[in-house]
């Protein structure tokens, strides 16, 4: 018996030992609010997390007696048992406790000098409601309503109170009669303790889309690094030897070096630029034979035709076009092989 609690009372020693013992047996303890939260949904929140995580009510105070009895580092949890506190205890991780408690929330209508969790705004449009005094109400807290049609309608968007701000009374009167809930009650973390370490919400609200989306993003750069400081790996080595290949074809295009694999190209290249200037000296009068006139033209044509959108065939489909393309081949072949 320690310090703290030898001098309780029998069913308060009972409590305490109740959450120590909940502590000890499970890999997470966490504090939980529950303030506003109505009876009927903490006996529904305990049924869907049946299985998953236990929710243990007791007085802030007896928390606080069996952290200090237990010691070490789960005494810090004692910095956030407030208000109408509650434990919890599981075995999940701390990420997945808090994405699972968000889920228990729902939404509620805002009672007079509750804090607004966010802006709160009335959309502009038709209402269910005959014209009569609820049309001053509206107004008096700043909901531009009015009278059209023979219903009360409001006539333009309108945030009523900003994120932080006190609801009054008339406002939370008048949200409710237009059946907006903008109040989130269930079960909030305020703390979590894990593996000695005290996790907080602002911690564990994480955006899994966008945390994923920055993991694909560091992967493509630093495969792309990888590949542009050539150091190979497993993944990146196919790619670092085929942009080192295109690099050494590209260098024997441009110095003309006549190797294998880049005599094509650059016979290519200097048909493509012959048939160029055997098209620009046709503009300025001089005869070409039909052979080159209409190889230039050809060219011409391809290179300003737009780029085709690549559609998948079947591989019977592809070696018959690949038949039908070598049977046309002409003296254009070099710069189809230079541009394919």
């Amino acid at each position: 018996m320690t310090l703290y609690t030898q001098n309780l009372p029998r069913w308060k020693k009972r409590e305490v030992d109740e959450i120590k013992r909940g502590i000890e047996e499970h890999t997470l303890v966490g504090i939980v609010d529950m303030y506003g939260i109505p009876a009927s949904q903490v006996q529904q929140i305990r049924r869907n997390l049946r299985g998953t995580a236990r929710v243990k009510m007791a007085r802030n105070t007896l928390i606080e007696h069996a952290l200090h009895d237990l010691g070490g580092s789960v005494v810090a949890l004692n910095d956030h048992v407030t208000g109408q506190s509650a434990l919890i205890f599981t075995n999940e991780n701390p990420f997945k406790l808090f994405k699972l408690l968000e889920k228990t929330k729902t939404k509620m209508i805002a009672k007079p000098g509750e804090t607004a969790p966010e802006d709160i705004i009335v959309p502009k449009g038709p209402t269910s409601f005959k014209p009569g005094p609820i049309v001053g109400e509206l107004q008096q807290v700043g909901i531009p309503a009015a009278i059209e049609g023979g219903k009360i309608k409001i006539r333009e968007t309108k945030t009523v109170v900003k994120e932080g701000e006190v609801i009054s009374k008339k406002l939370a009167d008048a949200l409710a009669k237009l059946g907006i809930k903008p109040m989130d009650v269930g079960l909030v973390l305020q703390a979590a303790y894990y593996r000695e370490t005290i996790f907080t919400p602002d911690l564990l609200a994480i955006d899994e889309e966008a945390y994923a989306n920055n993991i694909m993003l560091a992967a493509r750069q630093a495969f792309n690094l990888s590949v542009n400081a050539v150091i190979p790996t497993r993944l990146t080595i196919s790619a670092i030897i085929g942009k080192a290949a295109m690099e050494a074809r590209n260098l024997g295009v441009e110095a003309s070096i006549y190797e294998k694999g880049v005599i094509d190209l650059i016979i290519g290249r200097a048909q493509q630029q012959m048939l160029a200037i055997a098209l620009v000296a046709s503009d300025r009068g001089f005869e070409l034979d039909e052979a080159t006139l209409k190889a230039a033209s050809a060219a011409t044509a391809v290179a300003a035709a737009p780029e085709p959108v690549e559609e998948a065939k079947p591989a019977v489909e592809e070696e018959e076009e690949e038949e039908k393309e070598e049977e046309e081949e002409s003296g254009m072949a070099g710069l189809g092989a230079l541009f394919g």
